[in-house]
Parts: structure tokens; C-alpha cells; sequence
């Protein structure tokens, strides 16, 4: 439903990012890098300069195909001389500071098409007569990478997010799709990932790093654990 909105946006906000990214690591002299995966080798930003030819052409086809996630490393921890702090690099603090207002105050709020109107002013994307109930939290970081198909519901406390900080100085970000026709129970938590149309989830369900994707019609949850040891475990199976 959204995968042109979803390459478009994915694209401008990693040129953002990465504008920011080179303007810290001149200013705290770091070398910071961007990885198309959550382990693999990255590229250095300085290389990515759109103010420069080979920093434009190289930009151009690092970003030819969009991905779905991307991994920024090379901050610094806060033990290191001159460390970058990742939320400077993900957004500024006016506009991180403003969307955090917004977030607590649309938590607060029923499920009304006001509270749709202003996850829609933060950039969230979201499709006609779905619904988002009290207590849900999204993330605030990025919300325009948040999207939501029609007629779905998003329950009570779920918890929708977008970045993952992940210590040393490396955090990651990338979209949250959610399908048409999907109900997200209550106390769900998510973070990066692809959910299908048909979905639902059982209530307190944790989705993402556990998937990456989740097909129409799935039922997602818990089974019951055959002994007292351990911990449930998780559970996708197709709907009757």
C-alpha cells in the first residue's frame, strides 16, 4: 500500500541523517560510517558529501535502491574523547522536543480522528478508519517512518518504534509498515519490521527483533510453556 511513500521517505531521511553525520564528525573529529545492515561494513559519510561531485555521485548510488533499515556507527561511547551523541545525529532537539510533546499528549487522548490528525502532523503515515487507542506510544525519534494501513487498530500500550540505540556509539533506524485490517492487541511492542494485511497479534506480544516480517493473515503470540523452565515461546501461524 505504501511502498513508494514508504522508498521516498526512507530516502529523505537518510539524507538527512547523513547531512548531520558529516557535519559532527568534522566538528568532534570522528569518523563515522553507515551500513546497509546491522553488522555488516559501512561507508564512511564524508564520502557521502552531496556539497562535492564524488560525494553527490556516491550518495546517488548508495541510495539507488533504499533500504529498509540502516545502521549508523562511530559516534563514540561516552568514555571517548569528543563522542557524538546518536540523538543529534537522528534529529534536532526543536524538532525531537516538539514531537515528544505531541507523543505524551496523544497517549492521553481516546481514539478519536483528532488524535489520528496529529499523528498525521508529526508525519505518520495512516490510512482511513484505523484506529489508535489510549496509552500508544510512537516513536518519536522518526515517526514519519511509521506506516499504517486502513481499518486497522492499534490497542492500548502498544509500543511502535523506529530506532534502537544499541550502545558504543551505533544505533540503528528504519520503517514500521503495518498492514490493512490488522488488529494490534493491547501491549504489543515493535520495532522495526513488516507486518501484512490480515494480522493480529495477542495482547503483550513482542514482535521485532524476533521478526522481520510477518505474513497476511498470521496470528501472532505466545504458546504456553510445556514446563515451568524458560521463558514462552513466540508463535506465528496462519488464520482459519
Amino acid at each position: 500500500m505504501w511502498e513508494k511513500e514508504i522508498k521516498e521517505t526512507m530516502e529523505r531521511v537518510t539524507r538527512e541523517i547523513i547531512s548531520r553525520c558529516i557535519k559532527y564528525s568534522r566538528r568532534c573529529h570522528r569518523e563515522i560510517f553507515i551500513s546497509k545492515t546491522s553488522s555488516g561494513k559501512g561507508i564512511n559519510v564524508r564520502e557521502l558529501d552531496p556539497k562535492t561531485p564524488e560525494g553527490r555521485a556516491a550518495l546517488k548510488a548508495f541510495l539507488k535502491v533504499p533500504k529498509r533499515h540502516y545502521t549508523i556507527y562511530g559516534l563514540g561511547s561516552p568514555s571517548e574523547k569528543n563522542p557524538v551523541n546518536w540523538r543529534k545525529v537522528n534529529l534536532g532537539f526543536l524538532r525531537r522536543t516538539t514531537n515528544t510533546l505531541v507523543i505524551f499528549l496523544t497517549m492521553a487522548l481516546k481514539g478519536t480522528p483528532f488524535k489520528i490528525r496529529l499523528y498525521q502532523l508529526l508525519g505518520v503515515h495512516i490510512g482511513q478508519d484505523t484506529e489508535i487507542m489510549m496509552g500508544a506510544w510512537l516513536d518519536h525519534f522518526r515517526p514519519e517512518l511509521i506506516f499504517i494501513g486502513d481499518r486497522t487498530l492499534i490497542g492500548a500500550f502498544t509500543r511502535i518504534t523506529v530506532h534502537a540505540y544499541e550502545g558504543l556509539g551505533k544505533f540503528r533506524y528504519g520503517v514500521v509498515s503495518i498492514g490493512s485490517d490488522c488488529t494490534i492487541a493491547s501491549g504489543t511492542g515493535m520495532g522495526v519490521i513488516q507486518i501484512g494485511d490480515r494480522v493480529r497479534t495477542l495482547p503483550n506480544t513482542v514482535l521485532s527483533p524476533y521478526y522481520i516480517k510477518v505474513p497476511d493473515g498470521a496470528v501472532v503470540g505466545y504458546q504456553k510453556p510445556a514446563c515451568a523452565v524458560g521463558g514462552p515461546e513466540a508463535e506465528v501461524r496462519p488464520q482459519d
